[in-house]
């Protein structure tokens, strides 16, 4: 029996089937944009697990990719993102408190 996936996995996945006794078979990304649609297609499907489950489990995986995608996509290292998140913290606040905007009216 052969199971087609196509989609991106962690790096030591092909390993740890053959140690089941599987055969697998893996190719390389090369190409910078394919990539980048490989991982925006792991986040999303990480997300989505997340939401069946709300394993926290996932949301490590849900990190995981997101490093990659920093780092594979945009050249930045988590530090660079935690300064960004950070700054956004400061000026924008974070989601502590629960907060619904549910209506904006123009003052006139």
């Amino acid at each position: 029996m052969i199971i087609e996936y196509k989609k991106l996995v962690r790096d030591k996945i092909p390993q740890i089937i053959e140690n089941d006794g599987k055969k697998v078979e893996i190719s390389k990304i090369i190409d910078d944009d394919f990539f980048r649609k490989m991982l925006v297609d792991k986040l999303k499907e990480e997300v989505n697990e997340y939401l069946e489950s709300f394993d926290p489990e996932e949301l490590a995986d849900i990190l995981e990719v997101i490093y990659a995608l920093a780092n594979q996509v945009h050249k930045l290292n988590m530090d660079d993102i935690e300064k960004i998140r950070q700054t956004k913290v400061l000026t924008r606040g974070s989601f502590k408190e629960g907060l619904v905007l549910e209506k904006v009216y123009s003052v006139e």
